[in-house]
Order: C-alpha cells, then sequence, then structure tokens
C-alpha cells in the first residue's frame, strides 16, 4: 500500500505501518489526556474499583499514558488482523501484509472469489480475538493490588489496562455492525451467501453497508465530528469497491483473456524515435504499444514512460531508451479476472497475451469493462 512503510514480519507476514497511523497516535494521546480525570471516573464506576489519580494527573504523565494507550489499541487492532490472517493462512489464502492505518487495520489477502464456507470462520475470528483480549485486559484490573501496594501506581495500572479492555470490546462491537466491508457485513454476507447467489449476497451486505455510512455520516455532521465522516466514507467506497469486484467476477467468470483480447496488435521496434511512437499515440489514441524485436516480445512504451522524461530529450531517445522491460504477461487461457486484478493491483492499463515469447494479443482494461458492460444486458 502506498504511503506505508514495514516495521517487522509475524507468521511470515509483513506489518506495514501506514503514514496515517503516525498522525492518529499524537491525535489519540492528545485526546486522551485531556479527559484523563472523566476516564478515571468512569472506570472507577465500570469496574468499582477505587482509582487513585495523584500520578496518572501529574505533569506529563497524561499525555505518555495517552500515547502508551494509543499504541495498546493498534496493537490489539493487529492481534485482531493477525486472527484474520492465521485463519486465511490455515485455509490456503495467501496474505501479502498487514497494514496498520488511521482506521485500523487491513491484511492484504490473495483471494479470488469468496468462499461463504472460508470468509465466515474468517471474519468472525477477529472479533472474537478483540473480545478475548478485551476480557482479559479487564481481568487484569482487579490484579493491581497483587501487582503494586503503592495506590498511585494502582491507579496507572488500572487506568490503562481498564481503557484497553473497554476499547477492544468496543472494536469487537463496532466490528459486527453489519456494514460491508467490515466484519459484520462480511458475517452477513458469507450467511446471505447459503441462500443465494454470491453476487446478490454481496449486494446486500453492500447496500445494507452504504445504509450505515449514510446514518454515520448524517450523526457525523450532526455531532461534528470529522472521524466519523471519515469513517462513514470509508464505509461506504469500501463496500461499493467490494460490490463491483464481485460483481465483475460473477459476469467475467469462464471468460479468458484469449476471448476477448485485441488482435492484431500495433507493435513498435526498440529503434523506434520516441517522437514517432509519440505521434502513433496521437492518431491511435492508444497509450501503450508492445516493443518486439525479432518477433520476441521484449517490453512495453506507455504515455507514462513518455511523460518520466524531460520534453528537452526526447528527439534524441528511442524507444529502448525508457521502455519498461520488466513486463507482466498472460496466456490466453488465463481468466480475463485475474487480468483485471493484476491492472487494479499494479495499476496497468494493458497486458499483453504471449505464448512463447510471442505476443498473440493485448487485453486492456477498457475492453474488460465494455465485455461487462455487454454481459449486463
Amino acid at each position: 500500500m502506498d504511503g506505508s512503510f514495514r516495521i517487522g514480519r509475524l507468521f511470515g507476514i509483513p506489518i506495514l505501518i501506514h503514514y496515517t497511523f503516525l498522525l492518529v497516535i499524537p491525535l489519540f494521546a492528545w485526546i486522551i489526556g485531556t479527559e484523563i480525570l472523566i476516564t478515571a471516573g468512569m472506570l472507577k464506576d465500570i469496574f468499582t474499583v477505587p482509582i487513585d489519580t495523584s500520578i496518572i494527573t501529574s505533569g506529563l504523565t497524561p499525555w505518555i499514558l495517552g500515547v502508551i494507550i494509543a499504541l495498546g489499541l493498534f496493537a490489539g487492532v493487529l492481534v485482531h488482523e493477525l486472527a484474520h490472517s492465521v485463519v486465511a493462512l490455515h485455509k490456503g489464502i495467501a496474505i501479502n501484509s498487514i497494514t496498520l492505518m488511521i482506521f485500523g487495520g487491513i491484511a492484504q489477502m490473495e483471494e479470488g472469489t469468496p468462499d461463504p464456507k472460508i470468509e465466515l470462520p474468517m471474519a468472525l475470528v477477529g472479533p472474537v480475538a478483540s473480545l478475548i483480549l478485551g476480557i482479559v485486559c479487564c481481568g487484569l484490573v482487579y490484579a493491581a493490588p497483587s501487582v503494586t501496594t503503592n495506590p498511585g501506581m494502582q491507579g496507572v495500572w488500572i487506568f490503562v489496562l481498564g481503557y484497553l479492555g473497554i476499547l477492544n470490546i468496543i472494536l469487537c462491537a463496532f466490528n459486527l455492525i453489519p456494514a460491508f466491508p467490515m466484519d459484520g457485513g462480511r458475517v452477513l454476507r458469507a450467511w446471505l451467501a447459503t441462500r443465494m447467489p454470491l453476487h446478490r449476497a454481496t449486494k446486500i451486505a453492500a447496500d445494507i453497508g452504504k445504509g450505515f455510512a449514510i446514518i454515520f455520516g448524517i450523526i457525523g455532521l450532526v455531532t461534528f465530528s470529522p472521524f466519523l465522516i471519515l469513517i462513514a466514507l470509508f464505509i461506504y467506497i469500501g463496500a461499493n469497491a467490494e460490490s463491483t469486484a464481485v460483481k465483475y467476477s460473477h459476469l467475467l467468470q469462464n471468460v479468458t483473456v484469449g476471448d476477448m483480447m485485441s488482435t492484431p496488435v500495433t507493435t513498435v521496434p526498440p529503434t523506434m524515435p520516441l517522437s514517432t511512437v509519440i505521434g502513433m499515440m496521437y492518431s491511435s489514441k492508444h497509450l501503450g504499444f508492445p516493443v518486439v524485436e525479432r518477433d520476441t516480445l521484449v517490453g512495453m512504451i506507455t504515455l507514462a514512460d513518455v511523460n518520466r522524461t524531460s520534453s528537452i530529450d526526447r528527439d534524441a531517445m528511442q524507444v529502448r531508451d525508457i521502455m519498461t522491460r520488466d513486463l507482466i504477461t498472460l496466456p490466453p487461457e488465463a481468466p480475463v479476472i485475474d487480468a483485471l486484478r493484476i491492472m487494479s493491483a499494479q495499476d496497468f492499463g494493458r497486458i499483453p497475451v504471449v505464448v512463447d515469447g510471442k505476443i498473440l494479443g493485448i487485453v486492456t482494461r477498457t475492453d474488460i469493462l465494455k465485455v461487462t458492460e455487454l454481459k449486463q444486458i
């Protein structure tokens, strides 16, 4: 995911942090630190234990505890995503990475059409892990007297663990809201898919998710809560994206790239002047051409490659100077939905169809979208 950097690996899964995570930590720390007395009173009522606030309210301690609790919350989010990922790995689904970001965590999975029998336990295990973690933290609140006899340190212990316990239980409950693409929405989709085709189940779950997003957005506007508005946008966009992806999978099932590739393909040699290629792009309205040398595909030149060069230098350049040599190609029998996934993940506009180094055709994102529209008739 763009804007992320790697911090480690667990169970063989790369753990990434998105830059938005670094923004939200100080924000959470500030919110927690400024409301420390109010929160301490709430925890005292919930757990019915006395809380000595002499340490937690002194000096910079409120902000330090805010950072600790914010980091603890995202550690809980990581446990939540790891639970999803471990079940996915057990079911044979590869996990590319887990990214911690402003809204929580996202596990990047290599999965095709969702299988309800796999999705149901995989969706449920995350909230269950959050619930167990929350219960454990809440239980440890009552262990404070056995850890230290200092009333102030007992107050710190109770505040941190009590706060994290409540947050993880809330995280469990929030994720179980049947608002796709959250866990509750995936559970709903898996349950519906046992009674109807997957694409219909996905549309219903996504529509319910959009409904929740609209409700959250209205509440956010009324209460002037930017964070709730952002959550509403996240849910709405995620629900729409998942619904679209499953619709395409349904419409394009059993369609191969060989069925819809464009052929014959206009190719260019590596020695062609760059100015000539730019002229071909203008005249043909095609923004990319395969590069062929001695009947073998050796690269691809696209408008993006041209834009990475200085306009001053272009007259002296040839195709081979800027073409992309590391190509992703597909055989004609490859499912077209695989081509669409690759294009979306890599931000490609076209993929050559190749056998034994010979280019047979080319499949573009526009071709796929046109076929999808036709299949809906």
